[in-house]
């Protein structure tokens, strides 16, 4: 199972990078991301902080970290140079924050996130019907997510993803232990935003490409 969004103390999770890769590992996990929420104060001490524990756990044989970022409640007009930069800090994975409908959310960020070419647009809220169009042919993937709240969408993303053709990955967005689901749940919440059994396959193959492509290794 693979994670890739996640969140630890370096922003608002309540745990060290070192302990949620731990925790996530001894839930059966195989990959997870650390993608901290950044902006333009803290985004080169998040990157190189995440990058410490990636360089000295992953050649140990356990579960891979995947040094990322969330790009969080920024202003639209900086979401492409922050995308740029964070990529050329070191950032293997950009997520960028979407426009979930529990929190003020700037309108345009999905769009911009999509036009700069973010790995995955988290919990994007009511996305639009083009924006997903355009994310599916720019290869943004879009998020189905168990954090409460921002599930709330869920459905209606799933829905839009599959009128296009965008391709889905599944997030917990952890911020403590609490969040990590068991993998043997995670089925439930793709179904339960509408989708089939055999979509949750697709969407895992997916997320291992992904993940692979971060990595630079098969997993």
């Amino acid at each position: 199972m693979i994670d890739l969004h996640v969140h630890s103390l370096l922003s608002d999770g309540e745990l060290l990078p070192v302990e949620v890769a731990r925790r996530f590992e001894a839930a059966g996990y195989k990959v997870v991301a650390i993608t901290d929420h950044v902006g333009p104060s803290n985004l080169e001490g998040v990157i190189r902080a995440v990058q410490k524990v990636a360089l000295q756990i992953n050649p140990l044989g356990g579960i891979k970290v995947i040094p990322g970022v969330e790009i969080t409640h920024v202003p639209p007009a900086l979401i492409g140079p922050m995308v740029k930069k964070s990529r050329e800090l070191g950032a293997r994975l950009v997520v960028v924050h979407g426009e979930t409908i529990v929190e003020p959310v700037r309108e345009g960020t999905n769009l911009a996130a999509i036009e700069a070419g973010t790995d995955i647009l988290a919990h994007p809220g009511l996305l639009g019907l083009e924006e997903a169009r355009l994310a599916a042919q720019r290869g943004v993937f879009l998020e189905i997510t168990s954090r409460r709240g921002h599930s709330l969408t869920n459905g209606h993303v799933a829905r839009v993803a599959k009128d296009v053709g965008a391709r889905l990955v599944l997030s917990s967005d952890a911020h403590s232990p609490e969040d990590i689901w068991p993998p043997e749940k995670l089925k439930e919440v793709i179904m339960g935003a509408g989708l089939k059994e055999e979509e949750f396959d697709e969407i895992m193959k997916g997320m291992q490409e992904l993940a692979e492509r971060c990595l630079g290794s098969e997993i």
